[in-house]
């Protein structure tokens, strides 16, 4: 029997998870099992626990349904348990080093306690001083093992569940679980400390929990807060069942309804039923008040008093002042130039136009990538909403003659954005832009990520300069409804690039849907629209942006590049999308397409990739086409910009370093060997899991006309999938 069972819920964790598992086996004392509760075999959590679980015979997944809740998901890994003293450590939380030797000597010095609280520390998760909320209650208790009468102020109520570690066999004898689904803490907490006998601390940080910045999921808005009155209802009634004393019994009862008055007098968490909440937790308030209680000081005195005599009215007038601070604290963004401003706030006081959808890609440089694909398919699917594309004034000839636009900073920029019911954009709108209730904003990214993004980008300092505010860009995540994803690594990285309340969307990129559409004839069309010669093979070279480097600067020298691999290939040079004005570069067999509206047609038309560190390369991979990296700078762009995995540990195909090696490539057929074949489909199985043709008619059916998940259609699994062909059959030379 190992000495600690050791249970991690994962659900909406997974880009986190890693850190919590990696905590927990690098613990020096390794006497423990380690149960992760993922939702399904399927899921993103169930695919980080997998490769542990492969690894390390101490993890030992189990499911339970995310319906369950976190209750369930702790119930069903409590049931899996074998160990002697069991841990609850949320998804995104962390072991410190040494926590678990701790543990065990603690439990050595004083005996198999029936419940042993330590420390844990709240870490903010961008910046500012950590907190030890613990550290008071636990200060004032006995040195030994003592029983709960002698330290009367520690409730159980008071610290989360991940506080303490508790002895299997005692909550097995007592028959306790993690009661309901909300505030499950405060009943488990506090039913937990009604029935132990012996209890000891550990005034030591044992768990580091990472606060979310979106908050803690109970402060959210809704009907959930009914439940804290279960909870509290529940452990009150117990202990008047057990008779417990009044020194024992007027803590708790205080403790309680100090998160009772907390959410009572917080206006957006009970956005509707705040009366029946004041008169419930009243009846409960005068039940249960342990005789002779006197309540706290100050302007907590009269909450507490007003409650006792039911009085909702004075209640609700005491907390106005609050309403009338955090409507002045929510005053809108505006847009610059009064005209302007006052024409956007007029607009945002009519009513949603429920049938109205605006588009937007690349900061309006056109009408392109996954915006225009949603637009095209919802043209076809839900032909009842109107759709305006946004694009700045030089790119309105991209957008084609039967699509309404409106340039940005018109009036019908501003009234369009105003009214529209769907908002979707794969950077971001303007800061200015409003989340009205009701809207729904959908981000469908541009790419896959390796090198860092978002919030990631912090401890990088050029990037991080060229970035500017991180609290202006997570103020534009905090406007997302959903994001969209391609694979389930993109997944775990943007939930911790964008943290952020959303919903993820795993339906695949829309823009990759024609490289399963496509026909030979739509082939053919975009090699001639390139002016691709007939006969010759076409090599894609995109290379990404340097954020240390000042305008385009190609690390390969195309024309030699050209003459040492010979006249059978032409090369389609396309620059990064920064890059895309400006005078044409290369001549002759070197094919600028950088200006080209359609990045999906140049990848149709060539035969071959040639990137460094560009996402062009994960789209590129749904074509099952050869791709070369040329990774010249790799050390120095992995250090500056900072990656989220080593891609030349894991490449799509064959690696260059050096211009002499990247021709030898192509003049010995290394470019599309066996090699390079099994390379490209070991990153296909990882990288395009949900392209396959269908995306955008899943969003369009989920964001768009509501349908609900169940009814989205599946993702073809990759070996079913058939790309488009390509130009010309691919053999070694």
């Amino acid at each position: 029997m190992p000495r600690f069972s050791i249970v991690v819920p994962s659900h909406g964790v997974a880009g986190r998870l890693s850190q919590a598992l990696d905590s927990i086996l690098a613990q020096s004392f390794g006497d423990f099992e380690l149960i992760p509760v993922c939702d399904a075999p399927d899921s993103p959590a169930a695919d980080v626990v997998a490769g542990y679980a492969e690894r390390d015979s101490r993890v030992t997944p189990v499911h339970s349904p995310p319906s369950a809740g976190l209750a369930g998901a702790r119930n069903t890994g409590l049931r899996s348990a074998v160990g002697g003293h069991v841990l609850f450590l949320d998804g995104d939380d962390v072991l410190v080093p040494g926590a678990l030797a701790a543990l065990d000597a603690r439990l050595g010095a004083v005996g198999d306690v029936d419940v042993l609280y330590f420390e844990h520390e709240r870490t903010p998760w961008w910046e500012g001083e950590p907190a030890n909320p613990a550290a008071p209650l636990l200060a004032g208790t006995p040195d030994g093992a003592f029983s709960p009468d002698r330290a009367p102020r520690l409730t159980g109520v008071a610290l989360p569940a991940w506080s303490a570690a508790y002895r299997r066999g005692f909550l097995t004898e007592q028959g306790l679980a993690f009661p309901g689904d909300h505030f499950t803490d405060t009943g488990f907490g506090g039913l937990v400390a009604l029935r132990a006998e012996r209890v000891a601390a550990l005034r030591t940080v044992v768990v580091r929990h990472l606060l979310r910045r979106q908050g803690n999921r109970l402060n959210l808005p809704g009907e959930h807060h009914a439940e804290l009155l279960d909870q509290t209802e529940l452990v009150l009634t117990r202990a008047v069942e057990q008779g417990l004393p009044a020194d024992r019994l007027r803590p708790l009862f205080e403790q309680l309804f100090a998160a009772v008055l907390k959410t009572a007098a917080h206006p957006r968490r009970l956005p509707a039923g705040r009366r029946a909440f004041f008169r419930r937790a009243s009846a409960l308030y005068r039940q249960h008040r342990p005789a002779g209680h006197q309540p706290p000081g100050g302007s907590l005195s009269v909450q507490h008093r007003l409650l006792a005599a039911g009085s909702y009215a004075a209640f609700r007038t005491l907390r106005a002042a609050n309403q009338r601070a955090a409507r002045a604290a929510a005053l809108l963004p505006r847009p610059r130039g009064l005209r302007t401003r006052l024409r956007y706030a007029a607009g945002l006081r009519l009513p949603l136009d429920e049938n109205l959808a605006v588009y937007c890609a690349y900061w309006g440089r056109g009408y392109a990538c996954n915006p225009a694909a949603i637009h095209a398919k919802a043209r076809e699917l839900a032909p009842h909403i109107r759709s305006v594309f946004l694009v700045e004034p030089e790119a309105v000839d991209s957008v084609p003659k039967d699509v309404e636009y409106a340039v940005i900073g018109s009036r019908k920029y501003w009234r369009v954005l105003a009214r529209a019911k769907y908002l979707v954009n794969n950077a971001n709108f303007a800061d200015a832009v409003v989340k009205r209730p009701g809207s729904v904003h959908l981000q469908t990214q541009h790419g896959t990520p390796l090198k860092k993004m978002g919030a990631d980008q912090a401890t990088y300092p050029v990037v991080a300069a060229a970035t500017g505010s991180f609290a202006r860009l997570l103020a534009r995540v905090d406007r997302w409804d959903y994001n969209l994803t391609s694979n389930r690594h993109s997944t775990e990285m943007w939930e911790k690039a964008f943290p952020g309340a959303h919903e993820t969307l795993e339906y695949g990129y829309p823009r990759n849907d024609v490289y399963y559409t496509a026909s030979a004839e739509d082939v053919a069309r975009a090699r001639k629209e390139l002016g691709v010669p007939d006969g010759k093979k076409a090599l894609l070279y995109a290379p990404t942006h340097r954020d240390y480097a000042t305008g385009f600067a190609s690390g390969l020298d195309l024309a030699e590049f050209c003459e040492a691999i010979g006249d059978d290939y032409v090369v389609l040079l396309r620059a990064h999308y920064f890059y895309d004005q400006g005078s044409s570069r290369g001549g002759g067999r070197i094919i600028d397409v950088t200006g080209h509206r359609s990045s999906e047609d140049v990848c149709l038309a060539a035969d071959a990739l040639i990137t460094d560190y560009s996402s062009i390369m994960f789209d590129y991979a749904n074509l099952d086409r050869p791709i070369v990296v040329y990774a010249d700078d790799w050390e120095v762009y992995r250090e500056v910009r900072g990656v989220y995995f080593d891609l030349m540990e894991s490449p799509p195909g064959r690696v260059a370093r050096t211009p002499e090696e990247l021709a030898a490539v192509f003049r010995d057929g290394g470019w599309a060997d066996e090699s390079a074949t099994a390379l490209r489909a070991a990153f296909r199985e990882r990288f395009c899991q949900f392209d396959d043709g269908r995306a955008a008619e899943r969003v369009v059916r989920r964001v768009l006309l509501g349908e609900p998940p169940e009814s989205i259609p599946p993702v073809i699994p990759l070996a079913e999938r058939v790309p488009a062909p390509a130009a010309a059959t691919l053999v070694r030379s």
